[in-house]
């Protein structure tokens, strides 16, 4: 599967990972040092991903559910814009279980479990609770606008991380990275790669992990 949208959009270092991992459910965001390490490797012919850590690969399972990292934790302060270019953090959605997604249109894996997003949004909708694709296209709201079109989302709105501040403050280490935020606004678990989000048991673990509706922190008025 190739990548959406021109290649001139996207971050130098997100294209160097984009080329080297077509086809793999995880694409890496390495850093400077990791490239430079990784250059004898590439020079000889091999890829990226075969010059990382082991412990960075991530081989694909059945939903993906195996992937899923349990573990209570500070969400730290992130902000977002809606499609109108209006900052949006979590705070702004109270008592709501949130599913944060770090994507881009150019990112093969990402583009794979979209349509399972919009699928699992419509399904949880009447648990209060929201995902929340942020969208890292620096073409912003028209080249995600264009995406849901012509791949027939329905369900997500558009949301958008173009400089990747939230997902620099979330710590993710590529593309897609999900986070998953209760009600009382605490990350529970994320997964790193695509995954069926609309499979049954993916469901049942976010609704579990949001937490019953009417639970978390009380807003000040």
């Amino acid at each position: 599967m190739m990548a959406e949208g021109p290649s001139a959009k996207r971050p130098p270092h997100c294209r160097l990972a984009l080329l080297l991992t077509v086809g793999v459910s995880f694409v890496l965001v390495p850093s400077r040092r990791t490239i430079l390490k990784a250059a004898p490797a590439l020079a000889a012919g091999g890829t990226l991903l075969g010059s990382l850590p082991a412990r960075q690969g991530l081989a694909a399972t059945p939903n993906g559910l195996s992937r899923l990292r349990e573990g209570e934790a500070e969400l730290p302060p992130i902000t977002f814009t809606d499609a109108d270019g209006k900052a949006i953090a979590p705070r702004d959605f109270p008592r709501k279980g949130l599913v944060i997604n770090l994507w881009a249109t150019w990112c093969p894996p990402c583009v794979a479990e979209m349509p399972a997003l919009d699928r699992a949004a419509a399904a949880l909708s009447g648990d209060g609770i929201l995902v929340l694709p942020l969208s890292s296209d620096r073409g912003g709201a028209p080249v995600v606008r264009a995406f849901y079109e012509r791949t027939g989302v329905r369900t997500l709105r558009i949301w958008l991380d173009p400089r990747g501040a939230a997902a620099r403050a979330l710590g993710a280490r590529g593309l897609p990275t999900t986070v998953i935020v209760d009600r009382a606004g605490r990350e529970r678990a994320r997964l790193e790669g695509d995954a069926a989000w609309d499979a049954p048991e993916f469901l049942t673990a976010i609704r579990r992990l949001a937490g019953p509706a009417g639970a978390g922190a009380t807003q000040p008025a």
